[in-house]
């Protein structure tokens, strides 16, 4: 069951106005849902939809998923079970 999140820019200043540098920048844990996989199959071999919908903003686990890029774009491949909670 997958995810394909596409990570959602930053601020490149503190709340205080400081320029932080990008190596110094944490990658956003917050993105926006732009493809889902069809669902797991339930142990009777039901397919259970997943509970977020492309065009969701959903907060993830800081460490999880495989990332790939397209382009200029970053992307961030998910399992459901990653994702904390949507917006």
């Amino acid at each position: 069951v997958a995810v394909d999140v596409k990570r959602l820019d930053e601020d490149a200043k503190s709340t205080g106005g400081i320029i932080i540098p990008d190596a110094a920048k944490e990658k956003p844990q917050e993105g926006e849902v732009v493809a889902i996989g069809p669902g797991r199959l339930s142990d009777d071999g039901n397919r259970v939809p997943m509970d977020v919908e492309v065009g969701d903003t959903v907060v993830y686990s800081k460490y999880s998923g495989t990332e790939y890029k397209e382009g200029e774009v970053e992307y961030l491949v998910l399992r459901e079970d990653d994702i904390l909670f949507k917006k």
